[in-house]
């Protein structure tokens, strides 16, 4: 067991995390989700279309509200009015009386940031029935602006080791505020899990994705978004038995993933 990898205490969301985070939204199921709480995962990324693992989340949350972190948000945030309307239809969805992380997603495409959107997240938290605000987003020189000066307390960005530009154009600008950083496509849409052309070495697996991540010292946590029960347990059990990155597994992941990297054509949607 490698806790101090496992387990992080992160201020911006004044709680301490399992650092991989379960994406419910690409097939798990109630029994999943309280599978995955029996092993220590607190942190769930949710949309209204997993509706299947619904009551198991309910049930976790009348048990003990306080070690679950729900992160979710309304489908699109374009103006303010529809993100606390999107915030109200979330908390009735979920039967809580507060969402632990509210987030626009895919900044710059489906959401903006506003006047009016700021405000809403703001006074969303401020009433209480918000805990913090966040966004996903993919421009990562935005991203380093908002990490350094905006009232956001978590970015969720993309970061792999095909993808490393967070490290030269996010990760700097997180010491003024220590906003909290979720990864996610930590697989790049499972382009890591492939042997690309003319590589013999070894071929990562998906655990090795999110250790790669979590080996980084500026990322919180990192999502899973396994499509069953046997990808879940292997990412979750993979990751507990193995710990961070030895020297020698960086240096090898971080070639593969330039190699990845430049092999752009082979790869499927997901985490």
């Amino acid at each position: 067991m490698h806790d101090d990898f496992l387990y992080k205490e992160v201020p911006a969301l004044g709680r301490r995390v399992f650092r991989l985070g379960l994406a419910t939204n690409y097939g798990v199921d109630a029994g999943d989700v309280e599978w995955a709480l029996d092993q220590g995962v607190n942190y769930f990324f949710w949309t209204s279309k997993a509706q299947k693992v619904v009551p198991a989340l309910k049930k976790a949350m009348h048990r003990d509200r306080e070690s679950l972190i729900i992160a979710t948000g309304p489908t699109t945030g374009f103006f303010g009015g529809g993100i606390k309307r999107g915030c109200d239809r979330l908390l009735k969805k979920l039967g809580t009386d507060y969402i632990d992380i509210l987030q626009i997603f895919w900044l710059g495409r489906a959401a903006a940031w506003t006047p009016s959107t700021i405000d809403a997240l703001v006074s969303l938290k401020e009433s209480g029935k918000v805990r913090a605000i966040g966004i996903s987003i993919h421009d990562r020189k935005r991203a380093g602006r908002l990490a350094a000066d905006s009232p956001l307390d978590m970015l969720m960005v993309r970061y792999n080791a095909a993808h490393t530009g967070a490290e030269k154009d996010i990760f700097p600008s997180l010491a003024k505020r220590q906003p909290a950083i979720v990864a996610y496509t930590a697989t790049r849409w499972r382009g890591l899990l492939k042997r690309p052309k003319g590589w013999e070495g070894p071929v990562m697996t998906a655990a090795d994705c999110y250790r790669f991540c979590l080996s980084n010292p500026h990322v919180d946590l990192v999502l899973t978004g396994p499509k069953n029960r046997q990808q879940l347990q292997e990412n979750v059990n993979e990751l507990r038995d193995k710990g961070p990155l030895s020297e020698e597994e960086t240096k090898w992941i971080r070639e593969y993933g330039k190699i990845v990297h430049k092999d752009s054509s082979r790869f499927t949607f997901g985490f």
